[in-house]
């Protein structure tokens, strides 16, 4: 399983700017009006070659009579339970408070590293003012940082990938492809699982959120030897009300990302919803293989020769613009195309998986460029002389020019386009750097 960083601390402090430094973007809406981050935000991160997750609490607040505060109370309880590393937020500009106080009071009971991040430190004084959160009693893991500007946000993260636990890993032979089913709670997940199985492996009923924890079923059949694994269903943020459904959210998020190809499923009686979108958007942000199942399809009325080009159709609109991914449309109930899901998922994973040769790419995609050279820019004509594949986990492509930083999106979107109708990278997110030659 991944690690993952839990951000707590009383509102306002700057959680929110942290994480918007860690994941690299601006995901997190920042405000000076406390209480703004009501829901936990999930991000990915880097440092020193190593990645984890990452989770931007909303911020701990105790005799609130506030609604949402006591939610947001009882997600930060969560995020610390489930969390391996644990970064307790301070403002040195307003020195120690009863709520900071509360916090750290919750984190001395906690058996995980805790570290001491004192935000808004950038000067000397403030250094110094700094010092008095030793007082939390919560030993010497204290670093001044600025969230603003990144000063000191380096060594807190230096120690912070230090602690990572070291974890056993799940007992999985070496080289086997593993294909998360994951979707919406009550979308037909185990239904799927447990009629290419062929027995009940996994609990059905009606009620959504059956499944609460990512179950691993081998699959060694017809020529195909594999791992499915059915996840808890996700379901937004705000509808996550139950602990026990938030620990399901968030294992379903490490499946996905410790997943070869994701076989993403949809309700046909409900059409493409924002939750779906969320949930293909996670797997094309962790590169990962993507199938899209369309379930229920017997129950659909009125079907006729156009019904699958129109629901084809809907689902592009949704996705835009990564719609180069295989759909099937099946029903689990009546076993309706389940292998052909299976085929089309192993045709991704070897497609993920294959090496172009740079012989080939060079003698593709040169010729594209020469129909289509980028635009020149102040003047400037941009020349691209090479082309290879990197050595990458996941496709990733080298085009070296004289002038890389004056390619602009709509011609790397143009490039990754041509790649695509020449080589088969069908549900397999892929990504294009220019650099200099």
């Amino acid at each position: 399983m991944s690690n993952i960083v839990a951000i707590v601390g009383r509102p306002n402090v700057g959680k929110s700017t942290f994480f918007n430094r860690l994941v690299e973007t601006r995901q997190a809406i920042v405000n000076e009006t406390a209480g703004v981050t009501r829901d936990r935000n999930y991000g990915q991160a880097q440092w020193n070659g190593i990645e984890f997750s990452v989770i931007d609490t909303g911020g701990y607040v105790v005799n609130s009579d506030d609604i949402f505060e006591g939610e947001i109370r009882k997600q930060v309880a969560l995020a610390i339970e489930e969390a391996d590393v644990i970064v307790f937020t301070v403002d040195v500009e307003g020195g120690i408070t009863d709520l900071d106080q509360a916090v750290a009071g919750i984190l001395r009971r906690v058996k995980k590293p805790v570290f001491l991040a004192v935000n808004k430190v950038d000067n000397n004084q403030r250094i110094l003012d700094a010092q008095e959160f030793y007082g939390l009693g919560l030993g010497d893991n204290l670093f001044c940082i600025s969230g603003m500007n990144g000063s000191g946000t380096g060594d807190l993260l230096d120690a912070v990938v230090a602690s990572f636990p070291k974890k056993e890993k799940e007992i999985v032979e070496e080289g086997i492809p593993r294909f998360a089913v994951v979707g919406r709670p009550n979308v037909g997940k185990s239904s799927f699982i447990n009629a290419l199985v062929g027995v009940e492996r996994n609990i059905v009923t009606d009620i959504a959120g059956t499944t609460r924890d990512a179950i691993n079923t081998r699959y060694n059949k017809y020529g195909h030897d594999f791992y499915l694994v059915d996840t808890a269903g996700l379901r937004k943020k705000a509808k996550v009300k139950e602990d026990v459904e938030f620990y399901s959210v968030l294992r379903s998020v490490r499946t996905i990302e410790e997943a070869d190809v994701c076989m993403i499923m949809i309700d046909a009686t409900r059409g493409v919803e924002a939750q779906d979108v969320s949930i293909i958007n996670l797997a094309i942000r962790n590169k990962k293989g993507i199938v899209l199942l369309v379930n229920k399809w017997d129950l659909m009325e009125d079907k006729d020769n156009s019904s699958v080009n129109k629901f084809t159709e809907h689902i592009h609109e949704r996705i835009a613009p990564f719609v180069d991914v295989p759909i099937i449309f099946m029903s689990a109930l009546t076993k309706q195309r389940i292998f052909k899901a299976l085929e089309v998922a192993v045709e991704v994973y070897q497609s993920k998986s294959q090496r172009i040769k740079t012989s080939t790419l060079n003698e593709v995609l040169l010729q594209a460029i020469e129909k289509y050279p980028p635009p020149s820019l102040k003047g400037k004509y941009i020349k691209i002389k090479y082309v290879t594949q990197l050595p990458s986990p996941t496709p990733s492509f080298a085009l070296f020019a004289n002038l890389p930083q004056y390619i602009k999106d709509p011609y790397k979107r143009y490039i990754e386009n041509q790649i695509r109708e020449n080589f088969n990278f069908s549900g397999v997110p892929i990504q294009v750097f220019f650099r200099k030659k």
